[in-house]
């Protein structure tokens, strides 16, 4: 039987840089990005576990993830390699792109090289998710634990939903540290300075983000208070850990993107791990979002959110994207 002859179509192509002129952390994206977790709680998501790949010869990983949801006209594939030696040669340690394809035909749609920027931008909104659903309504000072890119955008999009006026920032460089309360405090126009002592970072502030790769806690459970929420977003690989297990039991919410791969890759697996967790599988964002499940039920109660990074959230960025680059007739195109 004769082979269907294809036909043609058109391929949206986006580098970093094009993307990075239309693609903002804003509300809007926020509000894409919470649309996803509302989806996963409903069940109308296709969302494969993680394919993650370590590469321990050459300091390297390689995590793949991706999510069909159902109402949404295109579906991503992400690649995102980590190798971390590429500094000493005078490349960045992370790039990566992704693939969106549409959701009723499975052709190719665009291609967005963008190096990582896409997945800073729906991981930032995503903590926005769980601030707005899960901070107190009232926040005077954020603080945030960790000093790279993620660190100023978290606090950033924090910001967005729960406008406070100071930051506190804690990094184990001093000078990396002062270099983020400055960008933060130029970039949100509200006082940030550093904070040497994580402990009185947490005493001071109702809403923390942790940020950092770290394979030891960063926060422990004795510097809890009633009022506070936490943000642990640094913990998405086996080996990661940045909140004391204790601290997950003795919360009154805590709340897992994903509870499959908080158990494999965040701060649940830590708390199971130790013995420590024995409550059962903890709930979901997307059901806090769809107001199934009240995470804060009072100003005192004390709220933990993990978040590892769903497939759910690169496909809502993804077709986020495609729209505002058709919108700015941003990219370029080939044709197959």
């Amino acid at each position: 039987m004769a082979r269907a002859r294809p036909v043609a179509h058109d391929i949206a192509v986006v580098t970093e840089a094009e993307l990075r002129k239309v693609v903002k952390l804003d509300l809007a994206t926020i509000e894409v990005v919470e649309k996803a977790f509302a989806a996963l709680a409903t069940g109308k998501v296709v969302m494969p576990p993680i394919l993650s790949m370590a590469l321990p010869d050459v300091r390297g990983e390689v995590d793949v993830k991706t999510a069909w949801i159902s109402g949404f006209d295109g579906f991503a594939i992400k690649v995102s390699p980590g190798f971390f030696d590429n500094p000493k040669i005078g490349l960045p340690s992370l790039n990566g792109l992704m693939i969106l394809f549409s959701a009723k035909t499975g052709l190719v749609e665009a291609l967005f090289l963008d190096n990582g920027y896409l997945t800073d931008i729906r991981t930032a909104a995503a903590g926005a998710v769980a601030a707005r659903h899960m901070a107190p309504e009232n926040v005077e000072t954020a603080g945030v634990l960790g000093t790279g890119v993620q660190a100023r955008l978290q606090i950033e999009a924090a910001h967005l939903v729960r406008p406070f006026g100071r930051v506190l920032v804690w990094g184990r460089d001093n000078a990396r540290a002062e270099a983020c309360a400055a960008d933060i405090a130029a970039s949100l126009g509200v006082e940030a300075r550093v904070e040497a002592d994580p402990s009185r970072l947490v005493a001071q502030s109702r809403l923390v983000v942790t940020t950092t790769p770290s394979r030891d806690p960063v926060l422990k459970a004795e510097w809890l208070h009633p009022g506070l929420h936490v943000t642990a977003m640094g913990s998405d690989q086996e080996g990661k850990n940045e909140i004391d297990p204790a601290a997950l039991v003795a919360a009154d919410a805590y709340v897992c993107d994903r509870v499959s791969q908080c158990e494999k890759l965040g701060e649940l697996r830590s708390a199971i791990e130790t013995g420590l967790w024995r409550k059962g599988a903890p709930p979901e964002l997307g059901e806090v979002v769809c107001g199934s499940l009240r995470a804060r039920r009072s100003n005192s109660d004390i709220t933990i959110c993990d978040l590892t990074g769903t497939g759910a959230q690169d496909t809502a960025i993804a077709t986020h994207a495609r729209n505002l680059c058709l919108a700015a007739s941003a990219g370029s195109t080939i044709s197959t």
